[in-house]
């Protein structure tokens, strides 16, 4: 098949991931793969070089006759059997332009904010297909008055050979952290900021360190709480346990630093991609019991739910993966988890599968 994506997006967060993850993951599969990008984005730096063929385009909105420029000239170039977005700025340009050339749509949502109640209503029934990327989301987008035979799921897909095991990486990464082999290291991947969860997980962290000598914390990423972090930090009792390194551009060798991950958001989440990394690469998750999130783990197998905003339960829950007994068996069935659910075969494949079903 021929596919034209479309995401004009400058930002680095989920969906440019799962823009760039499908799109390579479709190439890998055999399809023609083509997407129109924002020249300085990260997702065309990421694509840059791949079997994605790139134009140059930009959406400020749904009126930015740029974009529609680029996408039409690479359509007609092209002859797509898809058009494909991403991003909610481009919803209506791509349903414009497969109109008026005679190309499917499928686009896919990656938030709970609810669309105006128009879109809501219009979109999904304009799209050939849309997507949701969690049975939580599907759920969501329906209450709030999307057509329920309109919408699909296909969960993100997860490079399984960018994030996968690797001893030798292990140790460089504890070095550089200049912990031990020993150590135990907790990681908090992601935006900072309080709906993440993170004074949870840091107050859960801290009491879980006067138990166990041998714990320390990672946080990888940045946001609005970074310094606010940072100084809670340096308030609690064990500051030279927590490593804070900050906003990096890869951080997949990162996960095999850890024996656990935690993903404790008490905001919304349609999914949680970074529990399915990690998982990747074998190490355990404790995930908040809220939202998509409980979609990312097999329960009590791969890692363990806990309720979100309890401190209490999650410092039980990180002592609990701190025991050999019951985190190694849960790091050896969380790579095969993962490439069942989440790899990017499957995805592309299902992708692929629903797109078909389609047209009949």
């Amino acid at each position: 098949m021929k596919f034209l994506f479309a995401g004009t997006s400058r930002e680095n967060g989920g969906a440019e991931a799962h823009f760039v993850t499908l799109t390579q993951a479709l190439a890998a599969a055999g399809h023609t793969v083509e997407a129109v990008v924002h020249p300085d984005a990260p997702m065309a730096k990421a694509l840059a070089g791949s079997a994605v063929r790139l134009h140059a385009g930009r959406f400020r909105n749904v009126f930015d006759l740029r974009g529609y420029r680029a996408t039409i000239a690479a359509a007609r170039r092209l002859k797509p059997d898809w058009l494909v977005g991403d991003f909610g700025k481009e919803y209506w340009p791509l349903i414009l332009i497969g109109r008026l050339l005679g190309i499917p749509v499928a686009l896919f949502r990656h938030r709970l904010k609810p669309m105006n109640r128009l879109s809501a209503r219009l979109v999904a029934r304009c799209a050939q297909r849309f997507f949701a990327v969690s049975e939580y989301a599907r759920r969501d987008y329906i209450e709030h008055g999307m057509p329920a035979g309109r919408v699909q799921v296909l969960y993100n897909p997860v490079d399984m050979e960018q994030c996968r095991p690797d001893p030798a990486q292990r140790a460089a990464l504890l070095q550089q952290l200049e912990l031990d082999e020993s150590a135990l290291v907790l990681g908090c991947f992601g935006r900072l900021h309080a709906g993440k969860g993170i004074y949870t997980l840091l107050d859960a962290a801290n009491a879980a360190m006067a138990q166990e000598p041998r714990l320390h914390c990672l946080w990888l990423g940045d946001g609005i709480d970074t310094q606010r972090l940072r100084d809670s930090i340096a308030a609690s009792p064990f500051p030279a346990r927590h490593h804070q390194l900050g906003w990096v551009a890869d951080a997949a060798p990162y996960y095999n630093a850890l024996s656990l991950l935690a993903f404790p958001s008490i905001a919304t989440e349609a999914f949680g991609r970074t529990p399915v990394e990690a998982q990747a690469c074998n190490v355990p998750v404790l995930c908040s019991d809220a939202f998509g999130i409980p979609e990312t783990l097999q329960p009590g197998v791969t890692g363990l739910l806990l309720p979100p905003g309890d401190s209490a339960a999650w410092r039980d829950g990180i002592l609990a993966l701190c025991d050999d007994a019951t985190c190694l068996p849960m790091a050896a069935a969380a790579r095969d988890f993962a490439l069942q659910h989440f790899s990017t075969p499957v995805i592309a494949a299902e992708f692929v599968r629903q797109l078909g079903e389609a047209g009949r």
